[in-house]
């Protein structure tokens, strides 16, 4: 009964509008939209990054159209940076009620757990495509249409943090 009574404690009006733990939601959903899409994109870059290095032993002139996988998984951390950016401009101290901070809570966890799946998806894709068009260039084609699955996934959680930031 005490937790119960700690958690209402928490969302009671402070100044009879704004509940305490308000902007707690909204400034978490802020942080986890940038930190779960960056930590998707920083994992994309790397997998990736790794296949094309690989890939440039056997042929260096395939590098610079190899490099595809890698910008792909950085737009996955622009996907939340703008979520967080359209988050931290909305959570204000006062007026901000308790159903805005769980729409924007679920704002970021949307878009940055989607970003995170899409650049780990783009990793493994990346990785294993470059190394396969190395040796088979006809992939290439396969390889980016792959890609552009993966990417719509982040694209998915962005779409849906957008509507759910202006609930």
């Amino acid at each position: 009964m005490d937790v119960l009574h700690s958690a209402s404690a928490l969302l009671a009006a402070d100044d009879g509008n704004t509940p305490a733990a308000a902007a707690f939601f909204g400034f978490m959903g802020c942080a986890s939209a940038l930190v779960f899409a960056c930590l998707g994109a920083a994992y994309g870059t790397a997998k990736s990054g790794v296949g094309v290095a690989a890939m440039g032993v056997t042929k260096p002139d395939m590098v610079m159209k190899s490099i595809i996988p890698v910008v792909m998984a950085g737009v996955i951390g622009i996907y939340g940076l703008i979520i967080a950016v359209i988050l931290a401009t909305n959570v204000t101290p006062t007026a901000y009620t308790a159903f805005r901070g769980f729409a924007h809570l679920a704002s970021g966890l949307s878009v940055g757990l989607s970003g995170l799946a899409a650049g780990m998806a783009i990793g493994i894709v990346g990785d294993a495509g470059v190394r396969a068009t190395a040796q088979q260039p006809r992939l290439f084609t396969g390889m980016i249409l792959i890609l552009i699955f993966a990417e719509a996934l982040g694209l998915y959680g962005l779409i849906v943090a957008l509507i759910l930031s202006t609930k």
